[in-house]
Parts: C-alpha cells; structure tokens; sequence
C-alpha cells in the first residue's frame, strides 16, 4: 500500500517529508522495496514527537508485516514481527505460558520502535524495554537479511539504533514464565517529602510511577506489585511515605484496574488498554532522564518553573530504570530517574520552554528521550554518549552510502 498524501505522527504535530510512505505486507516485499529505494527509513507506530522517523525518501510502515509469533522450545525467547504492538501480541505470549519482564505505560507502541528509540516501562530494577533483545533480524543496504545477536560486537550499538543502521523486521527478546500483577495507588505525598526520598517511593512495587504538576505535592504514586508464583495476591504497602492506599478504580475503557485487583501481567504492567485512547489523547511529550541519585536536585530545579510549566502541562509522570550498557541508551551507565512530560497540545509554547527546562538539567548530565521533543542538537548530545563516536563508526561500516540517514540523525548524531 502506498501513499504519497501528507503523513501526520500520532499526535498530528509532526508532518513526514518523506516522498511517499509505503505499508508492505511481507518481509520480501520490505527487501525489495529497500534494494530498490535510494533512501528509505523504517516506521513503526508513529508514536514518535519528533522526526526521529523521517526520511527524504521513502518511509516503510512495517505495521502490516505479520507478527509470525514464535516461543521457543526452552521458552526463553520469543521472536515477532518488529511492527507488531506489545497490546496485541502480549495475551498471545500470556496464553504460551510466557511474559516480558516489562512493558511501556502504553501498549499501543510497536516493539521495533519502542526499542529503537529506548523506550520503557518502570521499575529500579527493570531494565529498559531494549535490555529484552536477544536478536534483530535486520535488511541492509541491499536488501540483504542479517542477524545481530547478543554477545556480537555490534550488538550494544545495533538495538538503540534509530533506524539508521537498517530496517529491522523481527526481534527475538528475553521472556519468562507468566506472572500476575496488581496495581494500587497511593497519596498525595508532600513535594518536600518526596523528592527528598524519592528512592525508597520508587522500591514500593515491582514497577512504580508517581504524578505530579510540580506543585506542592506527587498527588499520586501508582505502585505496580508482582504476584508470588503460586500465590493468590501478594502483601502490598499500607502507604508511600507516609502518604495512604487511594480507594481503588476499576479497569474501564481508558485505564487498566489500579483497584488492588490481580489480573495478567499484560493488563497491569501498562496504565491503558490497548483498545482505548493512548495517553491523553491531545498532546506533545517531552522525557527527561538524569542519574537517580540527584533526584532531588533535578526535581527542584524543575519546580524552580512551575509556573511556566504549569499552563501547559497535562501532568508529569516519574519513573526509574536501572542502568544498562547500550551505546545510546539514556539509561547508559546509571541508573536513572526517568521525568515525563504529557504536555497540552502546544507545540509551539512547549518548544519554547524546553532549552530552559533542559539547561536546568544539564548538571545532571540531563539526557532527552529520543522520539520526543527536545532542543538539545550535537554539541549537546556529543557530551552526553561518550559511544556515540563507536556508534557513528558502526553506521559508516553498515551503510556507508548513508540509504538509512536521517535529518534527525544529522541534526542531533551527526550521523
């Protein structure tokens, strides 16, 4: 299928310059179209708030490739189409007998792009969503499949890759017996209290997420508890820092149950169901990610604008992840503190606040999430991976005519 109309991302804010925007049915039919393409680029779900995704040339909507689900024999890998939405292909796993150690707060995402652009869920322990990958299937210049599999030397460059080492069609990732979850919330939390013990907050739960506007108090702190195997519930917290158990709500078309209620890893680990609105609906996202020891520092430093952030702000959501080693992760190195934002529909106002916002980061080594927006350009991001120099070698070894290269990777890489 292909369209040569104006392509908008998920939120309508950024439009694609890509000449035409192809949906191909089969990996076959993606080979060719890369052999015979002078440029082109992968597409996923077009959750992205930037134009990490864009091309001049053609872009390749993998989301019609069949997922093709396959749980290996010792069940502890799985591999699937790489357009394929974790919403859609989680219950598939479930029914297996196996899960994924963790999910994005939304499941609408694909898995390719949610890896290639290190997104993840939470959890001081849990690694991003990219630490899962054990193999990428991916089309070179010539159309030409190739593996990269843990352990190879390219393997810590190639999974946050950006799409500008190639089309990746199938990815293999670490799963695990199935488990069951519950959810509960807690608060509000003074601002004080909270920032300043921010760490103990985020150990109340298998995977924790507090809410905040940046004013006087975390008005909620959303604590995602694993079951015991075996088990028929498991003990949760009677508070957070001293903040109580919220009365429960029940899962509904826009959330999934935070109601202390045990269900499947798929319909806990995620804030909303697959078949509802993502998020908010209206609105543009930025993400920040600094070193979970200077929670405090950076939050406050943060606070120091609330009353600019504030009137565009739908709310801010903040989350852990532990370190890991890949070239680009955000995560890179340290374990972090992950500030999002969901901000009003006001791209134009949101751009403007963000060098302020960042440089109010920057002592903390600040690192932007890559498929959100950000005004920090290569100077900037240079500082902050000391791998990118391997990485930028890697795409020059993998595609040296550039058919995979991105203005947003010659923005911001200086790929």
């Amino acid at each position: 299928m292909r369209s040569t109309e104006s392509e908008l991302n998920w939120s309508g804010t950024v439009t694609y310059t890509a000449e035409q925007v192809v949906r191909p049915r089969s990996i076959d039919e993606a080979a060719d179209l890369v052999a015979h393409s002078p440029r082109v680029h992968g597409l996923g779900t077009r959750h992205s708030f930037n134009d990490v995704a864009d091309t001049p040339g053609v872009l390749l909507d993998l989301t019609g490739i069949p997922t093709d689900l396959v749980v290996a024999d010792d069940r502890r890998t799985a591999t699937m189409g790489a357009g394929t939405r974790y919403g859609l292909v989680a219950p598939d796993l479930d029914a297996a007998g196996v899960a994924l150690h963790n999910t994005g707060s939304l499941p609408h995402i694909s898995i390719g792009g949610a890896i290639a652009t290190g997104t993840h869920g939470s959890g001081t322990a849990l690694g991003s969503l990219s630490t899962a990958v054990t193999a990428l299937e991916v089309l070179g210049p010539d159309g030409e499949t190739s593996t990269i599999r843990r352990g190879d030397a390219d393997h810590l460059g190639a999974v946050l890759h950006l799409g500008l080492l190639g089309i990746v069609t199938r990815v293999t990732v670490d799963v695990q017996p199935s488990y069951r979850m519950r959810q509960d919330s807690y608060g509000p939390i003074p601002w004080r209290r909270f920032a300043d013990d921010a760490a103990t907050a985020f150990a109340a739960g298998y995977s924790v997420g507090a809410f905040t506007d940046f004013g006087d108090t975390v008005r909620e702190v959303l604590v995602k508890s694993r079951v015991p195997d075996g088990a028929a519930d498991v003990d949760v917290p009677d508070d957070v820092l001293g903040a109580p158990r919220l009365p429960g709500v029940p899962g509904d078309h826009h959330h999934t149950a935070r109601d202390g209620s045990v269900g499947p890893w798929w319909d806990r680990l995620p804030h909303f169901p697959i078949g509802g609105t993502p998020s908010v609906g209206s609105e543009v996202q930025s993400e920040h990610f600094v070193p979970l020891r200077h929670a405090a520092a950076a939050l406050d430093a943060l606070r120091g604008m609330a009353d600019r952030i504030q009137p565009h702000l739908h709310v801010s959501e903040l989350r852990t992840m532990a370190a890991d080693p890949f070239w680009l992760s955000p995560t890179q190195g340290e374990d972090v503190l992950c500030i999002a934002f969901t901000w009003r529909k006001h791209p134009v106002e949101v751009a403007a606040l963000l060098p302020d916002l960042e440089a109010r980061l920057a002592p903390f080594g600040g690192r932007p999430h890559w498929g959100k927006m950000s005004s920090l350009d290569v100077g900037a991001i240079d500082a902050l991976y000391p791998e990118l120099p391997a990485f930028r070698a890697l795409v020059a070894r993998r595609d040296p005519e550039r058919k995979f290269a991105s203005a947003f990777g010659e923005r911001v890489l200086g790929v």
